[in-house]
């Protein structure tokens, strides 16, 4: 008897839909309106990186290599061996792909730490992870790592664990010696650094990965660097484990324009610090303008994105959402978390973006200026 293609599928994946950012989709339909919700960086690439795509956008005829030099200097700025510790994928979306499915098979478990990065959850999903979830710890109106609950949700059937820091959404890091006892499982620990730029490279743990074969760094340009349209991402890593997770990466993953453009912007180590300090200046102005709101939480951010939470108010964050978005700018929704429905976030924008926002959420509040 025939079978129908359903019948074929992996039994873990039927259902899984398409991933779609909603707010993303809205605003390419809707330009006019504020992208102030997807934690990108609102200033535009340097000069130096629109000179090398204009460039190397002339060579497009050609195959890239495997990144040889841009991967070289990622190793130099990390104060690691060289490239071969150092694997580059289509933003850090594709390299949280690959080192997934190199671990992963199905009834395996995915430690992460909640509220989170939705990408782990995906792409655990879809090879048949059950993804463990540890809430973070809300306490003084403080989102905190809770490294006790993470270790002990450790099981015989962990394969992986991943720690974002500083997190995404609550913008902070997880104290340095935390790391050690998790290093030491020798389960692979994946430490997701995508905004560690805004903090500055001392607060890495790049370091771990010279005496753990388990610790993998993953980083993207996607935030301080501007380039979340050219999709370029690494992995740092020991060199053995690089090598493995290296075989399943597709041939020409990355193309030659975001190769080359990923280069000048790490060369362009001035025009970094000029987005850093933007953005941080920018974290503190919004932090301090709203912290006079009664009842509004305002979580301290390292990032280019604030968390708030106003249930205490009586309002709600889709209240916020939706009162914003008649003023022209789209912010991001949170789900309802730790006995609140106050919970959203907004990214750092332009300066008037940023005064744009500030004047409305202190207008929707009744507070004056």
């Amino acid at each position: 008897m025939t079978k129908n293609i359903e019948d074929y599928y992996a039994p873990w994946v039927k259902g899984i839909p398409m991933y779609i950012s909603e707010h993303i989709e809205l605003a390419w339909r809707k330009p006019e309106l504020h992208r102030m919700m997807s934690n990108e960086n609102p200033l535009p690439p340097s000069e130096k990186v629109l000179e090398a795509m204009f460039k190397y956008a002339k060579m497009t005829n050609r195959y890239p290599d495997q990144g040889l030099v841009v991967r070289s200097k990622i190793a130099e700025l990390n104060n690691v061996d060289g490239p071969q510790n150092v694997m580059i994928g289509n933003g850090s979306s594709e390299v949280y792909d690959n080192i997934f499915r190199m671990f992963i098979q199905p009834g395996d478990e995915v430690i992460q730490h909640t509220p989170c990065f939705g990408i782990y959850g995906l792409r655990g999903t879809l090879l048949g992870a059950k993804m463990v979830s540890v809430p973070m710890i809300y306490e003084d109106h403080l989102l905190k790592f809770d490294h006790k609950g993470l270790m002990n949700a450790i099981t015989d059937k962990t394969k992986i664990i991943v720690i974002p820091n500083p997190n995404n959404p609550s913008g902070n890091y997880m104290d340095p010696e935390h790391f050690i006892p998790f290093a030491e499982t020798g389960i692979p620990l994946i430490v997701d650094e995508a905004y560690v730029e805004y903090a500055g490279l001392g607060k890495s743990q790049v370091q771990l990965t010279k005496k753990y074969k388990n610790v993998l760094i993953t980083r993207t340009l996607s935030k301080a660097y501007g380039l979340a349209g050219m999709r370029f991402g690494y992995t740092i890593g020991h060199e053995d484990v690089i090598k493995q997770i290296a075989g399943s990466l597709l041939p020409w993953n990355v193309g030659t324009i975001p190769m080359w453009a990923a280069l000048a912007a790490f060369e362009d180590q001035e025009g970094l610090a000029e987005r850093v300090k933007f953005n941080n200046d920018a974290v503190d102005y919004i932090s301090e303008s709203l912290s006079v709101i009664p009842g509004f939480h305002v979580m301290p951010s390292k990032a280019n994105y604030i968390l708030f939470d106003c249930g205490e108010t009586g309002k709600t964050g889709a209240e916020v959402l939706a009162y914003a978005e008649t003023k022209g700018i789209i912010l991001r929704g949170e789900s309802k978390k730790y006995g609140s429905d106050g919970w959203f976030r907004v990214t750092i924008g332009s300066k008037e973006e940023n005064e744009l926002f500030v004047n409305t959420v202190l207008e929707f509040f009744g507070v004056k200026k």
